[in-house]
């Protein structure tokens, strides 16, 4: 029983500690945007070199090929 004494204020100011650690996390921005960095792993970075072929072929399909030199 006198454990008790001892136990549940601790558990009372950890309980107060996790309140204002969630309080301080939403005040400081940490759950502005929880999808962005999610969704974000899923697509690869475009590659400089696949873009200017991309641009290529889209002139190609366009008609505005112009002759290499």
């Amino acid at each position: 029983m006198t454990a008790l004494y001892v136990m549940i204020p601790i558990a009372v100011i950890i309980v107060g500690l996790a309140i204002w650690l969630l309080f301080w996390a939403v005040d400081n921005g940490q759950y502005d945007d929880m999808d962005g960095p999610a969704h974000s792993i899923l697509f690869d970075d475009e590659d400089p070199s696949h873009k200017a072929g991309v641009e290529e072929a889209e002139r190609h399909a366009a008609g505005k090929d112009e002759p290499r030199a």
